[in-house]
């Protein structure tokens, strides 16, 4: 295995995104925008790639736009946070309303996400027969550990829970499966990228540079770390890096599953685990697990 580079490297285009949790999670593009007086309208602008759908991304970059604590948008809203002009948003709000991506409520004046975006993700996760196979290993690690246990896979510049049980005495955290986590962050992430191949993962990291500078600088020197764990250990860690009372350490799956990689964490109260036992009991007993759910895929 390769260490990871240092993030000063140019963003670059062209890479796979993870599957989705919901039809929400496709990327909108990133377009250029002429030096003008006015604010320009990203939909009369053309993508540099004579495939790229634009008006598709531009619907899928206004689903995007609705997040956890946000229930219902405005057209305004959605116009200032997508950068498209207010009738293409209503153009486009419209259209996903009418098939059922989102719902307009008359008295807010404001849109939902509609069931039609869950209904659209759950094939994904009903395809990923390791979630009910996987289960009972994870939950008696979860029952020894005291904490839990979820497995994960990425989307674009973060990780999404897939599966996720807790102990009988675990910590309260506990994620819901389609909810996001950060990928320099938490141990999931860290161990999804040490395991990517070169190319790949410096292309990610040089994305994470562009959009999160702050975030990339301050953890840049832990994802090389985690590189060089992976390497000599086959597992990485998290010391509240993620959430500041919560040890991870988490192990990656040698083989793609429904063609992604995924990755299995374990997460207990730092109060209850400190550094020692994070390695010399949990990262033994998760790397177990996975190998032991490797071979069940081969023999099932």
């Amino acid at each position: 295995m390769t260490e990871c580079t240092a993030l000063n490297l140019k963003p670059r285009t062209g890479t796979r995104a993870g599957a989705m949790i919901v039809a929400v999670s496709t990327f909108a593009g990133t377009l250029s925008r002429p030096t003008v007086s006015r604010k320009p309208d990203p939909a009369r602008q053309r993508h540099p790639d004579p495939n790229f759908a634009t008006t598709l991304a531009h619907g899928l970059a206004v689903l995007e736009c609705f997040k956890v604590g946000e229930s219902a948008l405005s057209n305004k809203q959605l116009s200032e946070r997508t950068g498209l002009s207010k009738a293409t948003i209503s153009r486009l709000t419209y259209t996903l309303a009418a098939r059922g991506m989102v719902n307009f409520d008359p008295q807010l004046r404001r849109y939902r996400l509609g069931s039609t975006t869950l209904s659209l993700g759950y094939p994904l996760l009903a395809n990923l027969a390791i979630r009910q196979t996987a289960r009972p290993r994870m939950r008696q690690l979860a029952d020894d550990a005291g904490g839990s246990v979820s497995l994960g896979m990425r989307d674009r510049m973060s990780m999404v829970y897939l599966e996720t049980v807790r102990g009988h005495h675990g910590i309260a955290f506990r994620p819901d499966i389609g909810a996001s986590l950060p990928i320099m962050q938490s141990a999931m992430g860290r161990a999804w990228l040490a395991q990517a191949a070169p190319a790949l993962r410096d292309a990610i990291l040089g994305d994470l540079r562009q959009s999160f500078p702050q975030e990339s600088e301050r953890w840049s020197e832990a994802v090389e770390q985690a590189c060089s764990d992976f390497a000599q250990k086959g597992y990485c860690v998290s010391r509240g890096d993620w959430q500041t009372d919560v040890y991870a350490v988490a192990v990656p799956m040698r083989v793609p599953v429904e063609g992604e990689i995924l990755v299995f964490n374990c997460g207990v109260p730092a109060i209850r685990a400190g550094a020692r036992q994070l390695e010399s009991v949990l990262a033994p007993k998760l790397l177990r697990l996975v190998r032991r759910i490797e071979a069940d895929g081969k023999t099932g």
